[in-house]
Formats: structure tokens, C-alpha cells, sequence
């Protein structure tokens, strides 16, 4: 029997090689493990889609064992998966999350972690210490994840820690667009941008433009042998009568801000408003944070804040529009830097 001639796709003009158009399509799907439920079924509305059926269990033992309860076989999948406390039971949930998807056949699986775990330990600070950051994401290439996306890593450097894409994205725009919005122009006219250490100057000097506000800078020291305790030394900068804006990437115990807030009221500011991105609130950063030397808190919900560490003077904003737009962008291959204006 005579075989049936078939048109061969090759196209040289085009660059286009020779293949077979398969009948499937790219599907995306979102999974999330137990951390931060609540983001991730924010980020599925905004998608417009739902979360992957999953099935969690914690065992006497403390084992865990997860299972998705339809196939994700050939899915691009979005594991999402935030680290607050307990940040190592969250941490082995989101490894074993990452195999059972690659045992399933998903095609590519990207972690989403808002809150890059273990993130403060990018480096040797003394001998004889570990890169605990770098170990975080050898166990994520290793369980099987292709891509990392995270929100303000807390050193640029992470990035080259693990071998493969990593999107980095900043909640910048989305605390910016809250300030633009809620500053008076009194305030916006007095306002100057304050780096609570000299760590974080880069990101208060893009806050210093974007705002149209002078900078200021707090020098500080930390004994590498005390956790948590921080002496202020000076202020580099006018701040005297001055609306002062405080960034940094996260709040833990809350000393370092406290610290700060109280060094810019002794020499003179009007008031003091913290912006942070990840609002990990460890005790006792809520009752430190009440102090009468910070007048507002903002924060995003890149971890979730439990209703008892909430408080009066704090304003939580969501970071799922964001997240859920970054994922459509890697999904349908486009361009993240372009949220970013080429910065990211």
C-alpha cells in the first residue's frame, strides 16, 4: 500500500525546522501549599482560574504528605508557596509539593515563593557559617521546580543561586501607588526618604527619584553575636521637621525600625512612616512596632499576618494583582522586566 505524501514544514526563509504540530496545548495551572491559602486563591481569581485540587496531610509523626487529586500531566504548573512561621515545616510541605508534580509529568513547574525562605543568610558573616539561601535553592532545583519567582529578595544576589530562570519581582510599584495616593501635598512636600541602614541605600535612592524627595541615611551597627540587636550611630542627611519615610524589604522582631524611628524623632522629624514588603512579625515586633515613635506601618501580604499581630497604626496591601500578572507574563512568554520598567 502506497504511503500518503505529506507536506514537510521545513521553512528555510523563516528559520523554521522541520516538526510535527502537535494537538495539545499550553495549559496553566496554579497548585499552593498550605502557608498562605488565602494569597493564593487571591492570585487565581485575578488569573481567572481556580486552585489545583490538592490534598494535604500531616501525619502524627509531623510527616507530611501531599497529593493533587486530578492530572497535571504536560501542565506549565505555579506552585505557590509563602514562608512564614513555621517557615521548615513549610519549606519540606513545599518539597515534597514539588516532587509529587514531577512525578505527575507537569511540563514546568515554578515555584512562586512571595517570601524567599532563609533569605537573610546569603553569605559567610563569620567562619564556619553556612549559605543557608544557597542550600534553599539547590533543595528547590533538586525537588524539581525549572523556575523561582520571588518578591524583594532581601540580596540581588540570590538570583545566581539557583541554576536556572528566577524572576525576580518588587512590591515597589504597589507601596509606591499607596504613598502617591495617600500623602498630602503638604506631606509629599516635607517628605524625605530614609534608608534604614546602608544595605538598602540603592532601594531608598530608586524610592528618592520615583518620590521627587531627598535621602537620608542611618548608619547602624549590628554585633554579629547578638541576634536582633541593633545601636544606632548617625543620620547622614537633614531630617529636622521632615516627614520621614523608612524602607526596607522586611520587618522580623521590628528592633532595627524601632531603632531608627526613635533616632529620627530625637533629631527632629515630624513623623515617621514605615514601608516594608514582608511583614514577618516575630515577637515582639507588634508591640515594638506600636511604639509612639512610628506613626504608620505599611506593609504587603506577602506572608500572612495573623488578626492578633494586627494593629491600629498597620496597613496591609495585597501583592496578588501583582503576582498574578507576573505568572501570565512567564506563562505566555512576555516580559516581567516590562512590569518593572526595565528594572527587574
Amino acid at each position: 500500500m502506497a504511503r500518503k505524501n505529506k507536506t514537510v514544514d521545513l521553512d528555510r526563509a523563516r528559520d523554521i525546522a522541520p516538526g510535527v504540530v502537535a494537538k495539545t496545548k499550553k495549559r496553566l495551572v496554579v497548585a499552593s501549599g498550605r502557608s498562605h491559602l488565602a494569597l493564593a486563591r487571591e492570585v487565581v481569581s485575578h488569573i481567572g482560574t481556580e486552585l489545583v485540587p490538592t490534598e494535604y496531610r500531616t501525619f502524627a509523626s509531623g510527616e507530611i504528605l501531599t497529593r493533587f487529586e486530578v492530572s497535571i500531566r504536560g501542565c506549565d504548573v505555579f506552585l505557590i508557596q509563602s514562608f512564614g512561621p513555621p517557615v521548615n515545616e513549610w519549606l519540606m510541605e513545599l518539597l515534597i509539593m514539588l516532587d509529587a508534580a514531577k512525578r505527575a509529568s507537569a511540563k514546568r513547574i515554578t515555584v512562586v515563593a512571595p517570601y524567599f525562605a532563609y533569605s537573610r543568610q546569603d553569605k559567610k558573616g563569620r567562619g564556619r557559617e553556612p549559605i543557608s539561601a544557597r542550600l534553599v535553592a539547590d533543595l528547590l532545583k533538586t525537588a524539581g521546580a525549572d523556575r523561582v519567582m520571588s518578591v524583594d529578595l532581601h540580596a540581588a544576589q540570590i538570583q545566581g543561586f539557583f541554576d536556572g530562570p528566577v524572576d525576580h519581582l518588587f512590591a515597589k510599584p504597589v507601596l509606591l501607588e499607596y504613598f502617591q495616593r495617600t500623602l498630602s501635598p503638604e506631606d509629599r512636600a516635607a517628605l524625605t526618604v530614609v534608608s534604614p541602614d546602608t544595605g538598602r541605600v540603592r532601594v531608598a535612592d530608586t524610592w528618592s527619584d520615583s518620590l521627587g524627595a531627598p535621602l537620608a541615611i542611618i548608619h547602624k551597627r549590628r554585633d554579629p553575636n547578638v541576634a536582633n540587636q541593633v545601636t544606632v550611630n548617625e543620620i547622614v542627611g537633614d531630617v529636622s521637621g521632615r516627614v520621614c519615610l523608612l524602607v526596607d524589604d522586611m520587618i522580623d522582631t521590628g528592633g532595627t525600625i524601632v531603632k531608627a524611628a526613635e533616632a529620627l524623632k530625637a533629631n527632629g522629624a515630624q513623623r515617621v512612616i514605615v514601608a516594608a514588603t514582608h511583614a514577618i512579625f516575630s515577637d515582639p515586633a507588634t508591640e515594638r512596632l506600636q511604639n509612639e515613635a512610628i506613626d504608620e506601618v505599611v506593609v504587603t501580604d506577602t506572608i500572612p499576618v495573623p488578626e492578633h499581630k494586627r494593629f491600629e497604626r498597620l496597613t496591609i496591601l495585597p501583592i496578588a494583582p501583582l503576582l498574578a500578572r507576573a505568572i501570565q507574563e512567564v506563562f505566555e512568554d512576555g516580559s516581567v522586566t516590562s512590569m518593572f520598567d526595565g528594572a527587574a
